[in-house]
């Protein structure tokens, strides 16, 4: 890899990857006729190329295209793409089918539906490496351990034995970044690879797949919205507005300089720290007050292996007040989306309090909390996931309000619509099916879908991880103003601590499931007691490449 500072350009001047003019038709309901129009870039050996826009720019369609995984509904218009003097677009699928992973691999921005959910993870990452014959049975089951050891899977012994819905988001993502590497292939196209992830698991990515591109003379296309990501490990940069190429050039040019007003756009929306503290909301009555929250997972490998116990919340006690949003920030695995679970009585609690409107939720049953369900949402992590395939995203947002006689169907589709345009999305969308959309645009539904009840408490499980830094802002934003507005109440759960810092008045820090730090955004970052806080600062994205 070449120093991201100079902007430096591999010796080579031959690219290992070059796509000419390429077009790609979107069928006649998609409000613009192409997904990428008449684009043009090479990768070269042993570079970084990154690709940032907005979602819905053509990112993850570039990638698609290159890979061969279009879906049916897109096809190729025109154009050209060579991988090392092959062109890729008059392959037969057999001999695409032998490029993939040894040749070309992908990173796939959404683990869950990437993954099998009937194969264990050891499994699935032992499959890539019998569909290519790589070495013997007893050198793959090693090559597996050594992977899930490699993306930093604790324990690998155990967990290759575990499926993928038994693991957090950022493992998923991990457990996919391990597929990909599995076979050292030539060029790795990863597609949004560290959103899921928080900032020390993130750094660890960024430093493997830097390290394995030294070691094999990789090239690496990285697509993010993550502009310290970019600012991190960029060569170059390739910027992207609704499926045209507007701007590209080396990585310090284009962010230290921008010269196209939509680059200078999404540079000006980058989050950073926020100083100043809103006044505490002690005054203004309680939403939500947790006392001596527990939840442990207990998991056994085998019939009779051992019994492994995770604390994913250990004695947690937090009071929320009306108007009021407390961030909850921290490693995968420290608790942080089991908090939101437990609140939400989507699991149970071990031991502890969760008062709502005067009722201990824990102490509840499903029949009788079900009433109180309209009034604390969650806008969940998975956007993938969350969404019913076979319901249109209209069914999706008014479903749940019509069920509960809150709206009737025309005043709900009224609001739907209403709200499709608050989160940044056309109201014909109201009308289409979540396939039809990218990862972004499905977590402004999910965001939509929560606000249809006019709920009173919010838990925001990852809300804007899977957003460009735009929208991002939109949203919270939008989110702020509800809150200031309805006197909303938020439990804002994120493992990107700009963001935390930006709608937070109260930052909880979890570790291992522990509340180990607890204060406002200028106390957490800027005079952090615990040295695990001192540590997710000293990872964030871009701090040394700034």
């Amino acid at each position: 890899m070449t120093d991201s500072t100079t902007g430096a350009t591999p010796v080579s001047t031959t690219p290992v990857l070059s796509v000419r003019d390429l077009s790609v038709a979107l069928p006649g309901n998609h409000d613009r006729p192409y997904a990428v129009q008449d684009i043009s870039f090479d990768l070269m050996p042993g570079e970084i190329l990154c690709i940032i826009g907005e979602s819905g720019s053509g990112k993850s369609v570039t990638a698609n295209t290159v890979m061969g995984l279009l879906p049916d509904v897109m096809t190729i218009a025109r154009g050209s793409i060579e991988f090392q003097g092959r062109s890729l677009l008059d392959l037969p699928e057999s001999e695409l089918r032998k490029l993939r992973g040894r040749a070309v691999s992908i990173i796939f921005q959404d683990p869950l539906s990437a993954l099998n959910p009937l194969m264990s993870i050891g499994d699935q990452i032992r499959e890539v490496l019998d569909t290519h014959n790589i070495g013997t049975k007893e050198s793959r089951t090693e090559k597996v351990v050594e992977m899930l050891t490699e993306v930093g899977l604790p324990d690998p012994l155990l967990i290759q034995h575990q499926y993928p819905f038994r693991l957090s988001g950022g493992q998923r993502q991990r457990v996919m970044i391990a597929m990909a590497l599995a076979l050292d292939p030539d060029i790795l196209i990863a597609d949004e690879p560290t959103t899921a992830l928080d900032v020390t698991t993130q750094a660890q990515i960024l430093d493997l797949i830097a390290r394995i591109q030294q070691r094999k003379g990789m090239s690496v296309m990285f697509i993010t919205h993550d502009f310290g990501v970019v600012a991190e490990i960029a060569d170059r940069v390739i910027v992207m507005e609704k499926g045209h190429l507007v701007e590209q050039g080396p990585a310090r040019q284009v962010l230290d300089a921008p010269a196209h007003p939509y680059t200078q756009k999404l540079i000006a929306a980058v989050p950073t720290m926020r100083e100043v503290d809103r006044a505490r909301a002690e005054t203004r009555p309680v939403a939500l007050k947790v006392e001596n929250l527990h939840k442990t997972y207990r998991t056994r490998s085998g019939f009779l292996g051992r019994m492994r116990e995770v604390k994913a919340v250990d004695d947690i006690s937090f009071t929320l007040h009306k108007g009021e949003t407390i961030g909850i920030v921290g490693e995968s695995g420290s608790g942080k989306s089991s908090m939101g679970k437990v609140l939400m009585k989507l699991i149970p609690a071990d031991s502890g309090e969760i008062r709502f409107q005067g009722e201990n939720t824990l102490a509840l049953d499903e029949e009788n909390f079900r009433p109180l369900r309209p009034r604390i949402q969650m806008i969940f992590q998975d956007p993938y996931a969350s969404l019913n395939p076979r319901f249109t995203i209209g069914q999706a947002l008014t479903v749940g309000p019509i069920a509960h006689s809150l709206l009737t169907r025309e005043d709900a589709r009224k609001r739907a619509e209403e709200l499709l345009e608050l989160v940044g999305l056309d109201p014909s969308a109201f009308d289409r099916y979540p396939h039809e959309f990218s990862g972004g645009q499905r977590q402004r539904v999910g965001i939509a879908r929560a606000l249809m009840f006019d709920p009173e408490v919010i838990v925001a499980d990852e809300a804007v991880s899977a957003l460009d830094v735009s929208i991002q802002a939109q949203v919270l934003e939008l989110l702020d103003k509800i809150r200031r507005e309805r006197k909303l109440a938020m439990v804002f759960i994120t493992h990107d601590l700009r963001v935390a810092s930006q709608i937070s008045d109260e930052i909880i820090v979890m570790h291992r499931g522990k509340m180990v730090e607890y204060g406002p955004p200028s106390q957490i970052f800027q005079t952090p007691q615990h040295e695990y806080t001192r540590s997710l600062i000293a990872a964030i994205p871009g701090a040394s490449a700034a």
